[in-house]
């Protein structure tokens, strides 16, 4: 499966940089999970088992409950038993028909 959320905590007080912190402790497990992942300006992306996925995600929401009072979590996934590779191979496949279409 490949899930794209998005979390962040809300009612904080204090620095205004609290934010980025938040995210950056989330980012930091997603990426020590050795899962594949990426991270936008908007979303992060990571792909695996259904189990492995959702407790890498559970792990970096409590870790944003660390820095308030509220958390904001935000998810859209993509399930597609037996498929791997798809977080590169979907991106790829709409650059091949943006190509075929530029170039027919």
């Amino acid at each position: 499966m490949l899930v794209a959320f998005s979390v962040a905590p809300s009612g904080l007080e204090g620095p205004e940089g609290s934010v980025h912190d938040a995210v950056a402790a989330a980012v930091r497990i997603v990426r020590e999970s050795g899962l594949p992942n990426r991270t936008t300006s908007m979303f992060t992306e990571i792909e695996g088992e259904w189990d492995e996925v959702f407790d890498v995600i559970r792990r970096a929401t409590e870790a944003v409950g660390e820095f308030g009072p509220r958390v904001s979590l935000v998810l859209k996934a993509d399930i597609r038993p037996g498929r791997t590779g798809e977080i590169d191979a979907k991106v790829d496949r709409l650059e091949a028909a943006l190509d075929r279409q530029d170039n027919p």
